[in-house]
């Protein structure tokens, strides 16, 4: 007995200082393997192991004295192996009880005379357990509780090895970060130099990072990678936003992935992810390794992304500025917008095409063959623009082969043209959109010194029309000159034409006159431009509230009838594409050549217009030399026995019915013009046949008539038509 309590005593004794010593180190890697040496030393094992927790996995750590086909059973999964490993020692005489248990069964075969375990635990850790083992039968005497005490001592020596290990590599880490990291390096070598440490220092055979794009809601691989990186260079985030399902080994060691967040202010914006380990599975100390870097460069990676990101910007602007410059000369030097166009196009390496207010292409680049032609994609935009569509905002052309955003060009209040670029709204940048406003201005001041010059031009043909249509022609010669500025041979045949452009009634309300002038000068402005895309040989001008319209006789071919009535149409037909309401009508006057006949022919055309709008309302146009009678009453309208005639006819029922409520004027207008049908006569004036009828015998009454007589008829018939030849001059 005494013998026995000695030799307690020793290993009590060794274990002990072992466990005093362990404390000394600094790291578990020392602990460790002087804890073998140690047990081997004195106790005169055979063999020593050291296994511990690794995630889901047993690894060993320390191997000494063979057992070559245990080891290389390992790693084993932990959920194979006993509980009571990790909770109390175990001897070669507790393998029946654990039979299930991998890590003894394996032991087992070995055929080892003696072995027994120590649970590496302390009070808040339960790193593994020791293996200690003799080929020959060896009595462990009752020792049990020395070993397990022996192994909580362990665990806390080994609880402070990692801890120092940890804070030695933190100041490792640390002073790599400062030694090799800087702020006024590219992303690209920021990442080359993370990916690179942290591959080497897990060692991992592939380590790479992703930063969130939130524009696009995802993970976008950030070049370089250190191996060959074969995941997927974009991970979409769905409505799941929990990381773990993309990332599975999101802070889990134990596997052959390990992933870390890169977190600023509680905000992920990316994360650190190795793969494949050489040896084994990563473990708690890669992980705190990914931690450390991810935490100490993710604020450096983000500050040299932005500083990249100002200064990409500081230069894309300081571009811009210079591009600016160069539209601003392209303007003043030259009259078009191809270089405006181009640059633009090549600044964003999209296709640029510019239209005027109409949606007719004037300038473009293409960089895409698309199967229609400039003309049917320009179709495709009109019925949007002329649509319910407001002028001030943009709007798309889209179908299956062509996309094209469209924006208004405006300046000084007016609608220029529009701009469109085969660019959604989601791939313009901010820098983008800064571009494009920049170069629709650009072509709004080139548009309004084109229009400068247009007005000028047109205030030059406005005199020029005043001079040439008076009774009295005086400076032939001057009139010669600005027939030569527009290139117009006063010597050829031309019809004379005056237009005029009425409001409806619904556009006439609440006595808005600046209102209504303002919008039918804008209508007469866009006219004036949709008539001279239709046919350039026509000479227009202003004259007073009219356009003086000039067409070389050559035009009208052999059918004048078909040239004037699809000119009355179109017109029409542009000026209530838009939203106000309006009515086109047209006089048409005769021909002329010699520059003394032009005012007649003139005079002819607004005679004609003053008979179209009472008579011929419905066709919108009339020629004075098919008025009739007209053009006879013509030459005698302006004589004083005209004048008498007129006023003894008809003046009494003027007055009459510029004083009452009762219109016998317009009545016995209606009544003539139905060629005295009472019940067509009571239906144009939607009147009751009695009150026409009394309406009738107070007008014989009061002009001393009888209607049913053929020359009083006659007489009163022609008494309107002189009323409608003088209408415009009273």
């Amino acid at each position: 007995m005494n013998k026995r309590e000695k030799l307690i005593k020793k290993v009590e004794n060794h274990l002990r200082m072992t466990a005093r010593q362990l404390v000394k180190f600094d790291t578990e890697e020392e602990a460790l393997q002087y804890l073998t040496d140690s047990f081997q030393s004195e106790l005169k094992c055979d063999f020593v192991g050291i296994i511990l927790k690794e995630g889901s996995y047993l690894i060993p750590k320390v191997w000494r004295g063979g057992l070559q086909r245990l080891m290389e059973a390992f790693p084993l999964k932990i959920s194979h192996c006993t509980t009571e490993l990790f909770d109390q020692s175990l001897t070669f005489n507790d393998v029946t009880k654990t039979s299930s248990c991998h890590f003894l069964q394996l032991l087992q075969k070995e055929e080892m005379g003696t072995w027994f375990t120590v649970p590496l635990q302390d009070e808040s850790n339960n790193y593994g357990f020791c293996t200690i083992g003799f080929m020959d039968y060896t009595p462990l005497l009752e020792m049990e509780h020395i070993f397990e005490e022996f192994g909580r001592d362990t665990a806390v020596a080994l609880s402070l090895a990692k801890q120092k290990e940890t804070e030695r590599k933190k100041i490792v880490g640390m002073e790599w970060v400062s030694q090799n990291l800087s702020l006024n390096e590219s992303v690209e070598n920021l990442v080359s130099k993370l990916v690179e440490r942290a591959g080497k220092g897990t060692g991992a055979t592939l380590a790479g990072i992703y930063l969130y794009n939130e524009k696009d809601n995802c993970f976008a691989f950030q070049p370089p990678s250190y191996g060959d990186f074969t995941k997927p260079k974009q991970i979409f985030i769905e409505e799941n936003y929990v990381l773990k399902k993309y990332f599975p080994y999101v802070e889990s060691t134990g596997g052959n992935e390990l992933t870390v967040p890169m977190v600023i202010d509680l905000k992920t914006i990316g994360v650190l992810h190795i793969e494949n380990k050489e040896e084994g599975v990563f473990t708690k100390a890669d992980l705190e390794i990914l931690e450390l870097l991810a935490n100490h460069v993710a604020s450096m990676l983000e500050n040299a992304r932005l500083y990249n990101s100002e200064k990409d910007n500081t230069q894309r602007l300081q571009s811009l500025l210079d591009h600016q410059q160069i539209l601003i000369k392209e303007t003043v030097e030259k009259d078009d917008f191809e270089g405006i166009t181009s640059t633009l196009s090549t600044l964003l390496s999209k296709t640029v095409i510019l239209f005027d207010r109409f949606m007719r292409p004037i300038s473009y680049r293409m960089l895409i063959d698309y199967r229609f032609t400039l003309d049917e994609i320009a179709d495709l935009a009109v019925s949007e623009v002329f649509g319910d569509k407001s002028i001030n905002e943009g709007f798309v052309v889209k179908t299956e082969e062509v996309f094209l955003s469209i924006r208004p060009i405006n300046g000084g209040g007016d609608l220029l043209g529009y701009l469109a670029i085969n660019m959604t709204d989601d791939e313009m940048d901010d820098f983008d959109k800064l571009t494009i406003d920049m170069v629709r201005n650009i072509y709004s001041v080139q548009f309004i010194k084109q229009k400068l010059v247009l007005d000028a031009k047109e205030q030059v043909k406005d005199s020029f029309i005043n001079t040439l249509l008076v009774e009295n022609v005086e400076d032939k010669e001057s009139i010669m000159q600005y027939a030569n500025l527009f290139q117009w041979n006063l010597f050829q045949l031309h019809r004379v034409a005056v237009l005029s452009i009425h409001l409806e009634n619904t556009e006439l309300k609440d006595d808005r006159i600046l209102e209504q002038q303002a919008k039918k000068s804008l209508m007469l402005d866009q006219l004036k431009t949709r008539i001279q895309m239709y046919d350039p040989n026509l000479l227009m001008a202003n004259k007073g509230e009219h356009y003086i319209l000039m067409a070389p006789a050559e035009r009208e071919n052999d059918d004048s009838e078909l040239f004037w009535s699809n000119l009355i149409k179109n017109i029409n037909k542009w000026l209530n594409s838009g939203k106000g309401k309006s009515q086109a009508y047209l006089g048409i006057g005769g021909r002329t050549n010699i520059i003394e006949n032009y005012y007649n022919c003139y005079l002819q055309a607004i005679q004609a217009l003053n008979i179209v709008t009472q008579r011929y309302s419905q066709s919108g146009y009339a020629y004075f030399e098919n008025l009739g009678s007209y053009t006879l009453l013509y030459q005698l309208k302006d004589s004083d026995s005209a004048s008498l005639f007129m006023k003894e006819q008809l003046h009494t029922l003027l007055q009459y019915s510029d004083k009452n409520n009762m219109d016998l004027f317009h009545t016995l207008r209606t009544y003539l013009q139905q060629n005295g049908h009472i019940k067509n006569t009571s239906r144009e004036l939607y009147i009751h046949r009695s009150s026409l009828l009394y309406r009738l015998e107070k007008i014989e009454n009061m002009l001393d008539i009888d209607l049913n007589n053929a020359d009083h008829r006659f007489n009163v018939m022609m008494a309107y038509k002189m009323y409608d030849l003088n209408e415009n001059n009273r």
